[in-house]
């Protein structure tokens, strides 16, 4: 069952667009079913993730798109592969952001607060909005490919969830790991709410000032001096601190000072817990109402707690003649009393961690007030005991000891909020003040029986519903199919900026409430930066919308692109933009590519003999061990998280193996009159790209179903399947490595020849005359020769000349050496390269790029700009100077293969070189020379960085023949990119010489095939 809309395959358009493709399929999908899971079915292994639930409040960003295409690309994965797969979407209610967004709607709309309108109507107004608005994030998944189940979808404060919510409140409440008190907590006066210790951001090294005064002692024998960061605070001051041990102020403790604006009195304390003597003047004012040791003093000695900022950020009736001034204000005028009043004792800078509201950046203030907590250690030990005995496991594995260290040195978690949106908290007040805590509204109170209960108006922290999100999803507290088959969950993909606001609640909760852990692996991806290296956020301006990419290059290109920048190791991504233009382009080239296998498949019908069985050439056998070898990468990259490996390992087999090699080597089979070769040619071409793109398939899903769609149809394969997506993924199988070594070679030896093209800026019109080729295995020996006419025709070389088996090519003077896996390659550089013009432009670059790196690491060798300059600036030095380095590096292996080796000029080659063909004969070399000389061995592949065009080519070099006749292969004008085929890329060694050999005598040039 093919879609109608998919085209024939004699009418794929020339050119791939994916504003067609990707709606029309996304749609197809979801009318078919395919992301439905099935909780009865019991015949397949499930695999489930739910989806980090992102916030009502807006669109994703690319962050979110990294998180839906890491999790969909496993979860077609594991679809493919017979899992009965369930991907669970669903939204965050997003308690601040979400009613901050309704309250400046309704301020601006109406100048009214959510007070004018009361906590009824102002809930209305928000559920309306989130009608209105909350689809967005839906739209932005399907545009990216998600395939979530989305008869499934969840909200945090839907029917269901909000049953669970209250249902894990109260069992908390009853087991007496919930309870209320009076503690100090983060307190935004501009939300008008209370924070969690993770919603506080901190800005580091502030730059404050360490302030100075002294207290009189009560009795007005002397004084007592102290310093604060926050001189407001010492209107809230109840005791003085010393270390017991400090010679300096023992005879003072448990004597009064006198408050110099208030008049009060209060004690000088012993406290070695709170007192570093070494640390200013070893006093320390105490204001337990409004900082968090201090609270903790106050508890320890008894101390009254005397709150003088209110949760607007003014100063309360307590703080006397300064009642109703901003705290900021009351810190000026404060420091002027002091000073009139003669007991300022000066003040220093003095850099220290400020606390910002992470929601608006508003400067925290600690607060003494009436809050739920939740008693954690006893939840958070088998969390810990869970990750210690190996039942749930982080990727990277780095991020262990992070969850450790939490864990073990949490506090108990503060969730009630003072907002209106949210789940409201469900405990209710009888006029006694007894609280009565239950699942439904009480009647009367549970400890006196009155009526007319009043409900707590605070709700719960969002990050307490979410903490839930696994197992309440799945329909708790009923016991359902989808948690009887779906729980625990098998991956939690997500940011690691959330391990402890999400994922360390999920694994307390999940363990406590269903007695297992919510996920076997938490796989933990690295945070999108932009290219500068910087996070991300609507306040830096810098976020770039998913959306706004998939309509411009395709959500395959993003999809890819995100993919191949995602490492186990936890590297954090910086995303540019030409990233995604490049692989938009791979999209071509694979579009291109099977373009031309339709125009070439002509009568072709796929048959039940294998592949392999049909193959008749060594290029067959070899793209057949290529396609092996790459499936068994894939799968093992996937299975080990490595999203960057299995990309790249996609990547190099289509672009380099079948596009760039085996489309052109098999043309000849095609094209020619050998009607088995072309069978063979015909079966393999279908077989390695129908198979390369059920690869590709759970990484680029919208270009490979059009792809396989229209070749399925073009050969008839039925067998095949209604949609790539339902296909089976391609499984291991042994590899062939006989094939690959035999046939490598013949890769390798077009690939250094072109290479040393294009170091040495040899034009492609230019034939190579005498090139040797020696180290070669037998069977490669055998192989190379009999595709001597190809290579030649490949790397336009007017005679190759071929040595015997194991016996290397040697060296000559001006020549150029590559050295491949299993082979040497001698390529002679006289009369075709002008070595002293050549020497002295590489010269003149290398004393420019010398010129421009001393420049950037006189920058960087400044403490100066390391220190003061932006971030971002220090790191594009850091990147510029990495370039220059490498690009020099480069620079100077280019001369040294001009420049040549004395050692080695007069080392001809070795004897006994056999004609590869009967023109090819090699130059004439003194036979006693060589007898002087060991051959050399040859040198173990090196690891190659692929070139530009390998990671982002503008355009295939594939093309299909044009009509009315078939268009002879060529190879491309530019050089070629290093292969990724075992036996490929060398390495250029160069050859020195004292002198210029003399010029071997040139022959006729051989007739090119045309360009393609």
């Amino acid at each position: 069952m093919s879609d109608p809309e998919t085209p024939a395959a004699q009418e794929l358009p020339k050119a791939y667009d994916h504003r067609d493709v990707e709606p029309r399929w996304y749609r197809t999908w979801r009318e078919r079913g395919y992301f439905h899971a099935d909780a009865t079915d019991r015949t397949r292994p499930p695999f489930s993730i739910v989806l980090p639930p992102p916030n009502v409040t807006g669109s994703l960003h690319l962050g979110h798109a990294l998180t839906a295409t890491l999790q969909d690309i496993l979860v077609r994965w594991k679809r493919m592969s017979g899992f009965n797969v369930l991907w669970l979407p669903g939204t965050d209610h997003a308690g601040i952001a979400t009613q901050m967004i309704v309250e400046k709607e309704l301020q601006r709309a109406e100048k009214k607060s959510r007070h004018d309108v009361g906590r009824s109507e102002f809930l209305k107004r928000v559920w309306a909005w989130k009608e209105q608005y909350g689809s967005r994030i839906g739209v932005q998944h399907a545009a990216l490919g998600a395939s979530l189940d989305w008869e499934r979808e969840r909200f945090t404060m839907d029917e269901g969830l909000s049953r669970a919510v209250r249902e894990v409140f109260v069992r908390l409440w009853e087991e007496g790991l919930v309870y209320r008190a009076q503690r100090l907590i983060n307190w935004c006066p501009r939300c008008h709410t209370a924070l969690s210790d993770l919603e506080v951001t901190y800005e580091e090294a502030h730059a404050g000032e360490l302030w100075s005064f002294a207290y009189p002692l009560a009795d007005g024998s002397g004084e007592i001096v102290v310093a604060t960061t926050r001189p407001e605070t010492m209107l809230g001051d109840t005791a003085v601190a010393v270390h017991p041990d400090d010679e300096r102020y023992r005879a003072l403790v448990g004597r009064a000072v006198r408050h110099p604006i208030l008049g009060r009195e209060f004690p000088i304390v012993a406290d070695a817990i709170l007192v570093d003597p070494k640390f200013g003047t070893g006093a320390v004012k105490v204001t337990p109402a409004h900082d968090f040791n201090d609270f903790e003093v106050g508890r320890r000695h008894g101390l009254p707690m005397v709150t003088v900022i209110g949760p607007d950020g003014r100063m309360t009736a307590s703080a006397g003649p300064f009642a109703g001034l901003d705290r900021f204000e009351a810190r000026k005028q404060v420091k002027a009393a002091i000073e009139e009043k003669g007991l300022a004792r000066g003040a220093k800078p003095h850099a220290l961690p400020l606390g910002r509201c992470q929601r608006c950046e508003t400067v925290l203030e600690p607060l003494l007030s009436d809050q739920w907590f939740v008693r954690i250690e006893p939840l958070a030990r088998p969390a810990i005991e869970a990750v210690e005995q190996g039942r749930t496991r982080f990727i990277p594995e780095t991020w262990t000891n992070t969850y450790m260290a939490w864990m073990r040195n949490i506090h108990d978690w503060c969730i009630s909020r003072q907002l209106w949106w949210g789940h409201q908290i469900p405990a209710w007040y009888c006029s006694d003040g007894h609280v009565t805590v239950a699942r439904e509204t009480p009647a009367a109170c549970a400890t006196c029986g009155r009526d007319g209960l009043k409900q707590d108006e605070d709700v719960l922290d969002t990050w307490f519903s979410s903490g839930l999100w696994p197992f309440s999803t799945l329909g708790w507290p009923e016991r359902t199919a989808e948690l009887e088959a779906f729980y625990p969950t098998s991956v939690m993909e997500t940011g690691h900026d959330i391990i402890f606001f999400w994922v360390a609640r999920m694994m307390m909760m999940g363990i406590h409430f269903m007695g297992d852990v919510p996920f076997r692996t938490v796989f933990l991806h690295p945070m999108v930066r932009d290219e500068k290296g910087q996070k991300m956020s609507k306040t830096k301006g810098n976020v770039i919308d998913p959306l706004d990419i998939t309509e411009k290059y395709g959500a395959d290109a993003l999809r890819f692109t995100l993919a191949a920048l995602t490492s186990a190791q936890g590297r954090d991504i910086k995303l540019a933009k030409d990233r995604i233009e490049g692989y938009r382009a791979f999209a071509n080239k694979l579009w291109n590519a099977t373009r031309f296998a339709l125009m070439n498949l002509e009568g072709f019908r796929v048959g039940e003999a294998a592949p392999s069985a049909l193959a008749r050439t060594p290029a067959d056998r070899w793209i057949l061990a290529r396609l092996a070898r790459a499936v068994n990468s894939t799968v093992d990259a996937l299975e080990a998280f490595r999203f960057d490996e299995a990309a790249s390992t996609v990547h190099r087999f289509l672009w380099g193996d079948l596009c760039d090699w085996y489309i052109e080597l098999a043309k000849e089979a095609l094209f020619g009159d050998d009607a088995e070769k072309k069978l063979g040619a015909q079966a393999v071409l279908v077989h390695a790209l129908e198979t390369s793109l059920r690869l590709l398939h759970p990484m680029m899903p919208f270009v490979t179903e059009e792809l396989w769609q229209t070749l399925k149809e073009a050969v008839g394969a039925q067998g095949w399947g209604d949609s790539i997506m339902v296909a089976r993924y391609p499984e291991r199988a042994p590899l062939d490595e006989e094939a690959e070594r035999s046939f490598g070679p013949v890769i390798g030896i077009v690939d250094a020849i072109r290479n040393v093209r294009g170091e040495m800026n040899i034009a492609w019109k230019t034939p190579l005359v005498g090139v040797e080729v020696g180290a070669l295995a037998v069977r490669a020996l055998e192989t190379v020769r009999a595709e001597t006419g190809r290579v030649e025709r490949l790397a336009n070389v007017d005679g190759l000349v071929l040595h015997r088996a194991g016996q290397p090519a040697g060296r000559r003077p001006q020549c150029a050496v590559a050295v491949g896996d299993g082979f040497e390659v001698l390529i002679p550089l006289a009369g075709v390269v002008d070595m002293a013009a050549e020497t002295a432009r590489v010269e003149k670059e290398i004393a420019r790029v010398d010129a421009d790196l001393s420049g950037v690491e006189k920058r960087l060798a400044n403490p100066s700009f390391v220190e003061r300059a932006p971030a971002e600036v220090v790191e594009e030095a850091r990147v510029r100077a990495a370039e220059l380095r490498g690009k020099r590096g480069k620079l100077e292996a280019h001369r040294a293969l001009l420049e040549g080796d004395a050692a080695a000029a007069a080392a001809p080659p070795p004897p006994e070189a056999t004609p590869a063909t009967a023109a090819a004969a090699p130059p004439p070399v003194p036979a006693d020379a060589e007898a002087s000389r060991p051959g050399p061995k040859p040198a173990p592949r090196p690891r190659l960085a692929r070139s530009s065009a390998s990671r982002a080519s503008p355009a295939p070099r594939t093309k299909a023949p044009r009509a009315g006749g078939r268009k002879p292969s060529k190879p491309p004008r530019r050089p070629a990119r290093k292969s990724a085929a075992k036996g490929a890329g060398p390495r250029a060694v160069p050859a020195r010489a004292k002198a210029p050999a003399k010029k071997p005598a040139r022959r006729p040039a051989r007739r090119r095939p045309p360009r393609r």
